[in-house]
């Protein structure tokens, strides 16, 4: 079944060619990945197929009509005056409705009976166990909680959920693992690919689009190409094109390289045939695609070099309250070093950060840098740019060039080219940029400072693939140190020699190996725990298993939880107050009505109290 169609597509903004005559289509199951440089219209391909956008007047666009699409924005916008309840249950479907009656009657809201029958009615007792899956797995707990008081993170695994739990026949993605720790992402993968979806995804994640498309679609020059098969595949591809065209354009040089010897000796066209020979000779020349390389300028800077004393830790301890982000932490950093930080979100990846630029201090010990050292720290909302400067101006706002080895520098215009920039690209208003753009260029910005010590906070949120390459070969070459916090598996595989672990309660591991290798080692370490005990204690572990499995309280569980602990302190008040009133002397009707009361709250605060123990007991 055909869900998508479209032909014809053009879009021009000015002189700059977005689209130019596409066609595409998506069908049934089909799981498509969008594979470009940032700023050739992805997001803009998204938002006309969901309908935000209107398309060229020639353009022909058809989307079944049995087809419900829905769009996960890169910063999707949600109303913050909402509960995270309201937001998911913004679907007017009975389904949704009974679904969320029966959360409320299971926090004492509404009535169970009339909510279960409802659930039978309607057969949809599996989509509530699949929205318990999904908000759980995305740690959503609280639906009260207001959107207003989310952090961007949040914000998005709300929007993400939102989707999962609706499931709408064609699922539009820009950009859905940003935010993501690598747990979630693994099990986002797991959970799109073992279900019968229709996809179309933006992402820069590599891992990502390689586990879960069936189809890769590039687009370029204004152009789209469908390749048939997952991101592996697509590269097989485009290396064998590349190869092709290299060996045809080779033929071409040679061609080129006689015919220009033939002109040099400057022939009369007295005959036909000669002055065809000339007439052809800038044909020859233009269709030789791929010119010369000039010499590549290695960023050996010459200013920069780091002192023997770069950055050291000594016995650093770091909390806040009861949650220990370093205990005893001990290390000296040594030059060149690369160092890549995982760990999930809220062990303290960002206040380790802190701690070096001086934002933090440690409760106790030292964070020491060197005096040589000259920091760089590029983090994803650092792409704030006055809109009615050029690029270059922001860029030569910084630094004119970084000067190099052997009295060369690497200047505003080189650094812009290097990062994907072309030369008619540089005096282009920055308002004008797109949202991956705008953030490749805050990371020249940062680039330009010429540090010796770069940090940088999750570099890969919104840049494309292509992007990425370039900043993991740059990250190759750079003579200096590199810290890098992300949740791109493969980024990370390809630019640091070893891990800070944050492993929770104050814990750092050391790690020397890539972050796959890191991730396979806990799963084989918690496989061969169980795999490798005698029979009679996997039986015994069978059991505690079970428990331990519930340890981790459910969707509704949580929410029970939640309503208790906040629910006994308003009881308990109520009850003082109501002693306090039997002291006085009330009239019968009064007396009766304040006895019955503080009976029901007995009850209630009674009942509370065992199940509050029962649940605590399941959190261990």
């Amino acid at each position: 079944m055909n869900y998508l169609a479209i032909e014809n597509l053009t879009l021009h903004y000015g002189d700059k060619v977005i689209f130019e005559d596409i066609n595409f289509y998506i069908n049934k199951g089909d799981k498509v990945a969008l594979v470009a440089k940032n700023g050739t219209g992805k997001t803009t391909l998204l938002k006309m197929i969901f309908g935000e956008e209107l398309p060229s007047s020639n353009a022909k666009f058809f989307i079944h009509s049995d087809v419900k699409v829905g769009y996960l924005q890169q910063d999707t916008p949600l109303d913050e005056t909402k509960t995270i309840r309201e937001v998911l249950f913004s679907q007017n479907s009975e389904k949704f409705q009974a679904i969320d009656n029966y959360n409320k009657a299971m926090e004492g809201n509404y009535s169970l009976e009339d909510a279960m029958v409802a659930m039978d009615k309607l057969q949809v007792w599996d989509l509530e166990s699949r929205m318990s899956q999904i908000l759980g797995k995305l740690d959503i707990y609280d639906l009260d909680q207001r959107v207003g008081s989310l952090s961007g993170g949040q914000k998005k695994r709300v929007a993400l959920s939102a989707i999962l739990i609706e499931e709408p026949d064609l699922i539009l993605m820009d950009e859905p693992t940003n935010h993501l720790d690598p747990e979630m992402i693994e099990w986002l993968e797991n959970y799109l690919k073992s279900r019968e979806l229709t996809l179309l995804v933006i992402t820069h994640d590599r891992y990502f689009l390689d586990a879960v498309c069936n189809q890769i679609v590039e687009l370029e020059n204004g152009k789209m190409q469908k390749y048939a098969g997952n991101y592996a595949y697509y590269l097989d591809k485009k290396q064998l094109q590349m190869d092709i065209l290299f060996s045809q354009n080779e033929k071409m040089k040679n061609i080129f390289r006689r015919e220009k010897e033939w002109m040099s000796k400057q022939p009369k066209a007295r005959t036909t045939k000669a002055k065809s020979r000339i007439d052809n000779f800038d044909t020859i020349e233009e269709n030789t695609v791929l010119k010369p390389k000039k010499e590549e300028l290695k960023l050996e800077t010459v200013e920069n070099r780091l002192g023997s004393k770069i950055l050291e830790f000594h016995k650093a301890y770091k909390s806040f309250g009861d949650k220990k982000i370093l205990e005893n932490f001990e290390y000296k950093f040594k030059r060149n070093e690369k160092v890549g930080i995982v760990g999930k979100n809220g062990v303290g990846k960002t206040t380790f950060l802190n701690l070096i630029l001086g934002i933090e201090k440690p409760d106790k010990g030292e964070v020491v840098l060197g005096e040589t050292v000259k920091l760089g720290y590029y983090r994803q909302e650092n792409n704030e740019f006055d809109g009615e400067k050029r690029m270059i101006e922001i860029i030569k706002d910084v630094a004119e060039h970084i000067p190099l080895k052997g009295g060369k520098s690497y200047t505003a215009s080189q650094m812009l080219e290097r990062f994907l920039f072309p030369g008619h690209m540089h005096y282009v208003f920055v308002k004008k940029l797109s949202g991956g753009e705008k953030r490749r260029l805050s990371l020249i910005r940062t680039l330009m400072l010429n540090p010796n010590f770069l940090i940088l906070d999750e570099p890969t949120n919104d840049l494309d693939i292509i992007t990425l390459n370039v900043l993991q070969e740059f990250i190759e070459e750079f003579e200096g140190c590199v810290i890098v916090i992300s949740h791109d598996r493969y980024f990370m595989d390809n630019c640091v020699e070893h891990l800070f672990c944050f492993e929770g309660n104050g814990k750092v591991r050391d790690y020397y190996g890539t972050y796959s290798e890191y991730r396979n080692e806990l799963l084989e370490n918690k496989y061969n725990n169980t795999e490798s005990k005698p029979e009679s204690e996997k039986v015994i572990e069978s059991k505690s298993n079970t428990a331990k499995a519930t340890n981790k309280l459910n969707f509704n569980e949580q929410r029970e939880f939640t309503k208790i602990e906040k629910e006994l302190p308003k009881l308990e008040a109520e009850q003082s107050e109501l002693s306090t009133k039997l002291t006085e002397n009330l009239a019968f009707e009064e007396l009766q009505k304040v006895t019955n009361r503080l009976s029901t709250i007995a009850k209630t605060m009674e009942d509370y109290n065992m199940r509050w123990l029962e649940l605590a007991e399941k959190m261990g």
